[in-house]
């Protein structure tokens, strides 16, 4: 019997060739001009706070995808280094990027155990696909992944906003959506909208000098340090 947490790496894994629809809002996933300017102003107040940081040595992505984030993160490490359990990904954001400092690898991030310890870590909508009886072990190996004084950077959905008919996207509850596929495939991931207040206090009990904000309509994100 399949898992949820194999349904959804199958899931990216097929979802790949499309991945790019959604995060700029075409097909399925446009609603509209003005909705699609507040989107992309939306996303540039991420980018901002990205990019307000210095450069570093070495930077850790988890769950990369097609490599949206990956282009940013080539601007601001000497090294990245990118982990993703789907090898389809892996290869669109390899060829998107063609970049020399970019290394990829395979990985099941909840398997995942690091060996070393980088300047920054970054991960966008991912945290919200970790199941909450796995979220504390999964930041104990962020925080040992990162030296002390390292950067943290999340970004994630604030709420859903592509739960429609177009989109084939249902909701199963507090922690489960049901995803379709343009060909009409189906699968069912882990899907957990955090509340900022809440996941500031989860992150600092984990040991990060943190704190989420939101934007108006769209976006979490966290930009902080690893505490001593």
């Amino acid at each position: 019997m399949t898992t949820r947490l194999q349904q959804q790496i199958e899931y990216y894994r097929a979802r790949a060739p499309e991945y790019d629809e959604w995060f700029y809002r075409k097909g399925r996933y446009d609603h509209g001009p003005a909705h699609t300017k507040q989107w992309q102003q939306e996303v540039e107040i991420v980018h901002r706070q990205l990019h307000s940081g210095t450069r570093c040595e070495h930077i850790l992505e988890l769950a990369p995808g097609t490599g949206i984030w990956t282009q940013e993160l080539a601007q601001l490490g000497e090294r990245v280094t990118a982990l993703d359990a789907s090898p389809e990904m892996i290869a669109i954001n390899r060829a998107k990027l063609a970049a020399d400092h970019v290394e990829y690898a395979l990985c099941d991030l909840f398997q995942w155990r690091p060996q070393q310890q980088v300047d920054m870590v970054f991960f966008g909508f991912w945290l919200s696909h970790v199941p909450a009886d796995k979220l504390s072990s999964f930041l104990q190996a962020v925080r040992a992944s990162l030296r002390p004084g390292g950067r943290l950077f999340i970004v994630d959905s604030r709420e859903p906003d592509s739960s429609n008919p177009r989109t084939g996207t249902q909701s199963l509850g507090a922690d489960r959506q049901q995803r379709e596929l343009k060909d009409g495939r189906q699968y069912e991931i882990v899907k957990i909208y955090y509340q900022p207040q809440a996941l500031t206090a989860t992150l600092r009990e984990h040991g990060f000098d943190i704190q989420v904000q939101a934007t108006d309509s769209f976006f979490l994100y966290a930009d902080g340090l690893r505490s001593a």
